[in-house]
C-alpha cells in the first residue's frame, strides 16, 4: 500500500513538473520554447526579454510626434506554446498581446488588448514570418472607404534589437502609409522587471496622465472595487465614482506632478506604500500655485500587473 501510494505522488510530481518545464522560472525568466510547440514558436525567439524602445506615432498634421519611451517584454507562455508580450509606455498607455501560431491555418494569430481602450472582444492580427521580417495583417478600411489592412511588420531582428512599424496598406500593397514606428534595443542579461520597478512605472504613469488630464486613464490605474480616501470628503468606491471624481477636477490646469515614494513593500500579490506628492497648477485666474501632500497606496497584483487598491491622500503646508 505504501508502495502504491509512494509510485501515485512520484507520477504526480513528474507530471506536474511536465506541465511547467517551460514556464518562465528563477532560472528562465522569461520561460523556454517547448519542443512540441510548432517549430514557427521559434519566429520570436530572438525578441524574448526586454527591449528599451522609443515609439512614434503620426499627428494629425502628418509629421512624426516626439518619440515615447516605453518597455517592450516579451515572454513564453502556456508552458512553451505561445508568447507573451506588454509594452510600458511612458505616458501610461500600456498594452499587450498572446501569440498563437495554429498549424491547421499555418500562421500566427496575435490578440491584441489595451488599458487605454478595454474591450470584450480583442482586435486580431494574422499572419506570418516572411524573410527576416515577422507580418501580420488586419482588415481596415482607409478614411476614404478604400479596402485595405493594417499591417504589423517586425524587422531588422537579431540579438541586439529589433524595428516594428505600423502601416495602412491596400489589398494589392501597392499603397503604403505608416502611422506608427518603433525601433528597440535588448537589454542585455536584464531580469523581468520587478514588483518594485512596476509600482514606480505605474506611479510614474499616473502623474503624467494627470498632467494630461487624462481621467479615463487614471482610473484603469485603479482595480475596479478600489477605494480612495480624498480630504475633506467621504470615502468614494468603485470604478464609476472614482472616475467621476477625477474628471469633475476643474477651475485649474496641471502643470506638474510628481510622486516621491518613502518606502513600498511587497507582500506578495499586495504591497503599500508611502510618500509625498508635489505639484503646481495654473488656475483659471492665470495664477500659479504649488502645493505638497502626504499619501498611503495599497496595491493589488491583478493578472500580473499592480493595480491601487486603496488610495488615501492630503495636503500638507
Amino acid at each position: 500500500m505504501k508502495s502504491t501510494i509512494l509510485s501515485f505522488c512520484m507520477l504526480t510530481a513528474i507530471t506536474s513538473m511536465a506541465q511547467t518545464e517551460y514556464e518562465p522560472s528563477q532560472d528562465f525568466p522569461f520561460g523556454r520554447s517547448n519542443p512540441e510547440a510548432p517549430k514557427e514558436i521559434k519566429d520570436f525567439e530572438p525578441l524574448i526579454g526586454i527591449c528599451d524602445c522609443d515609439s512614434q506615432t503620426r499627428n494629425q498634421d502628418q509629421s512624426w510626434a516626439k518619440p515615447n519611451k516605453m518597455t517592450w517584454e516579451f515572454k513564453y507562455i502556456m508552458n512553451g506554446m505561445g508568447v507573451q508580450d506588454q509594452t510600458l509606455k511612458e505616458d501610461g498607455k500600456h498594452s499587450g498581446s498572446i501569440r498563437q501560431f495554429i498549424a491547421d491555418s499555418s500562421r500566427w494569430f496575435v490578440h491584441y488588448y489595451s488599458n487605454t481602450s478595454p474591450t470584450p472582444v480583442l482586435s486580431t492580427w494574422e499572419g506570418n514570418k516572411k524573410d527576416d521580417k515577422i507580418v501580420l495583417y488586419r482588415d481596415q478600411k482607409a478614411p476614404n472607404g478604400m479596402e485595405g489592412y493594417f499591417r504589423l511588420s517586425f524587422y531588422d531582428i537579431s540579438d541586439n534589437g529589433f524595428k516594428w512599424i505600423g502601416e495602412w496598406v491596400d489589398k494589392t500593397e501597392k499603397i503604403v502609409f505608416p502611422t506608427w514606428k518603433i525601433a528597440c534595443t535588448k537589454r542585455k542579461e536584464s531580469p523581468k522587471l520587478s514588483d518594485r520597478e512596476q509600482i514606480l512605472a505605474t506611479a510614474k504613469s499616473f502623474s503624467n496622465l494627470y498632467l494630461k488630464q487624462d481621467y479615463e486613464g487614471i482610473t484603469q490605474i485603479y482595480t475596479k472595487d478600489a477605494k480612495i480616501f480624498p480630504g475633506n470628503t467621504a470615502i468614494i468606491s468603485g470604478y464609476q465614482a472614482i472616475k467621476k471624481r477625477w474628471t469633475s477636477s476643474s477651475g485649474y490646469t496641471p502643470l506638474t506632478h510628481k510622486i516621491i515614494p518613502e518606502e513600498i513593500v511587497i507582500l506578495g500579490d499586495t504591497a503599500h506604500d508611502y510618500g509625498y506628492y508635489e505639484g503646481t497648477n495654473k488656475n483659471d485666474d492665470g495664477k500659479i500655485v504649488s502645493y505638497k501632500g502626504k499619501y498611503v497606496v495599497v496595491w493589488k497584483k491583478i493578472n500580473g500587473n499592480w493595480k491601487m487598491y486603496l488610495d488615501i491622500w492630503n495636503r500638507v503646508k
